[in-house]
């Protein structure tokens, strides 16, 4: 009997065949990425056509995230103001363009946005900022732009970088600085009235994390 391995009588089959299976970038609609997006833990926003890939986010993020959203969740939901949410509610802010805050309040006043998918609005978002450079001009420029055209009240960019917590309110058709936030100082919402988070217990929670 020969010991010579049998050669295989396929073509081998390679991941990266299954792209084609799906459209080009600038080629997708918004029920294609929807369907891509549901039920998973992708972290992708939708812009005209094109997926863009969140980085992964670090324990830093994570635990920055964790704070404000359960400081915010307790603080709205006692009084019974509206919903909280973190990283996953997908918020539409025009036809053609999704993004995915990482904490966001809706009024309850509002709730006539609320769709299972995707949100057709917020009132609050936050952006925990990362370390890709990529992901800094998304938080301080694009989504800037783009949480203005959605008319959303509130923005709030917090920096582990930096320490620092800037607070965007909407006026009119633009954002103006409602307050920059270092350790040691309250920062305090302009829309939700009473709510602060300490800076200083804020970044405390990165610490003891290892690089």
């Amino acid at each position: 009997m020969s010991s010579q391995p049998i050669a295989p009588t396929h073509e081998p089959e390679y991941a990266w065949e299954l792209a084609t299976l799906y459209p080009e970038q600038g080629g997708w609609s918004e029920a294609e990425y929807l369907d891509l997006t549901d039920g998973t833990n992708r972290r992708i926003e939708f812009v005209d056509g094109r997926l863009e890939f969140l980085p992964m986010p670090t324990e830093i993020h994570e635990a920055l995230v964790q704070f404000l959203f359960m400081a915010l969740y307790q603080f709205v939901d006692h009084r019974k103001f509206g919903k909280v949410y973190f990283n996953g509610i997908r918020v539409r802010i025009r036809p053609g363009k999704t993004r995915l805050p990482d904490v966001l309040f809706l009024h309850k006043d509002h709730f006539h946005v609320r769709h299972n998918r995707v949100w057709d609005g917020a009132d609050l978002v936050m952006e925990v900022v990362s370390d890709d450079p990529k992901d800094r001009i998304r938080d301080y420029e694009q989504k800037f732009v783009d949480y203005v055209e959605a008319k959303i009240s509130e923005y709030w960019i917090i920096d582990p970088e930096r320490r620092l917590v800037t607070i965007y309110q909407l006026q009119g058709e633009k954002y103006v600085v409602h307050g920059e936030y270092l350790p040691g100082q309250q920062a305090n919402s302009a829309l939700i009235e009473g709510f602060v988070v300490d800076v200083l217990a804020l970044f405390a929670v990165a610490e003891d994390i290892p690089e």
